[in-house]
């Protein structure tokens, strides 16, 4: 029985995606749960499993091609004996009573290595199996197509001033943008053409939270069994800041303001295939330990690629920090609609000037870009100069002052 595998339903504002690479081709087999291919949305990367036993019959889009949501993208045929398929090869041809072993071993090919031995003219028997009783595998197919080849491809050459290079051509690689790459341009674009964005800066003397840290981090993570880092701090800051300046945690809606009563932060995080925001809920109601784990649960996830849409939408405030990549300072762009945007940088030491004394202290740059329309230059500046007291005096956090 043929079965048609349809593209899934991830949520109403995703209605199309892009086939990112399979993991199978026609004719191999799978089994039920077998990862058939991935997909790529502007948000999420998807796996598609395959819903049954069976054989890869057909598919109907290749890697790079755009789908919608409910297209069919491939037929199973559970009816076909996915195990085994006899090749019928003159190469194959032995002497079974002088050579039974390898009749067991070359006679009982699956679907995917035969077409590969069919495709290239191979001597099956010139091949060690490396399968059950021997038999020769797909993987042991291509292995010998490697090591036999004999071709090799080199980029054209040219001689300029004696020496001699490849052409421009060959030393440029040309891929199409991945779909989140398109969706991260466009809500770029999206933020500068409909905001009135502004950025203000301020410096934060990090000794004391480092300090607290170098002190604290091994009870902590004894008693919590999660690590005590900076961002934690600086979510809880930024929340007290918030609390102090409701216009920076809300949006225009129409002709509105529309002032959010929670705090859902979004962090900024580098991923493999882009920039995404994850998004801590209620981040108010989490102590230390809990925004630390759900920071390092989300940061699993980007690693994965796993995170679902639920989790990267919403959001009344985004944190980014270029610090870990090295950054001394930036103007980080608003993640529409929000009004805000914190900057984190790296730490560097710098003399300052305490009590009339110059110092070497561990300064951090942050910057705060912000939707001018809804907040004023005002609000902006007491708002990091709330950040930088809670993060300079961590006690103020936990006291609410």
């Amino acid at each position: 029985m043929a079965l048609e595998v349809k593209v899934p339903s991830v949520g109403e504002s995703i209605t199309e995606a892009t086939i990112a690479g399979w993991h199978y081709q026609v004719g191999d087999d799978v089994k039920n749960g077998d990862i058939l291919v991935e997909l790529e949305t502007d948000k999420v990367t998807l796996e598609v499993p395959s819903p049954v036993d069976g054989v890869l019959k057909e598919i109907k889009h290749e890697n790079g091609k755009n789908i919608a949501i409910g297209d069919v993208i491939a037929i199973i045929d559970e009816k076909v004996n996915s195990s085994f398929k006899t090749l019928n090869n003159s190469s194959l041809e032995v002497n079974l009573l002088n050579k039974p072993e390898l009749e067991l071993r070359n006679n009982t090919l699956s679907p995917a290595a035969s077409r590969l031995v069919e495709e290239n003219n191979i001597d099956i028997s010139k091949i060690s199996g490396s399968g059950k009783r021997e038999q020769v595998t797909k993987s042991d197919i291509i292995e010998h197509l490697k090591s036999t080849s004999d071709v090799t491809e080199s980029p054209s050459k040219t001689k300029v001033n004696d020496f001699t290079v490849s052409k421009r051509e060959d030393r440029e690689r040309i891929e199409p943008l991945s779909r989140l790459r398109q969706r991260i341009a466009e809500r770029l674009v999206q933020s500068q053409r409909t905001s009135a964005s502004l950025t203000t800066f301020n410096e934060i003397d990090m000794q004391r939270v480092i300090d607290m840290r170098k002190q604290y981090k091994d009870i902590f993570k004894k008693e919590h069994g999660v690590g005590l880092g900076f961002m934690s701090i600086f979510i809880k800051a930024t929340i007290h800041a918030l609390e102090a300046v409701p216009s920076l945690n809300a949006e225009i809606r129409d002709n509105n303001i529309v002032y959010k009563n929670y705090h859902d932060i979004g962090v900024a995080v580098g991923g493999p295939k882009g920039l995404v925001v994850p998004v801590i809920r209620d981040a108010d109601n989490l102590d230390f330990a809990s925004i630390e784990a759900a920071i390092m649960n989300l940061g699993n996830k980007v690693k994965e690629g796993s995170l679902s849409l639920q989790e990267l939408q919403g959001g009344t405030f985004t944190i980014s920090n270029g610090g870990i990549y090295g950054s001394m300072m930036s103007t980080p762009i608003l993640n529409p609609p929000q009004s805000g945007i914190l900057g984190m940088h790296n730490i560097v030491k710098r003399p300052v000037v305490i009590n009339g004394e110059i110092t070497i202290r561990p300064i951090m740059y942050v910057a705060l870009s912000y939707d001018h329309r809804i907040v004023d230059g005002k609000e902006a500046v007491t708002f990091l100069v709330k950040v930088k007291e809670g993060v300079e005096n961590p006690e103020r956090i936990l006291l609410g002052i």
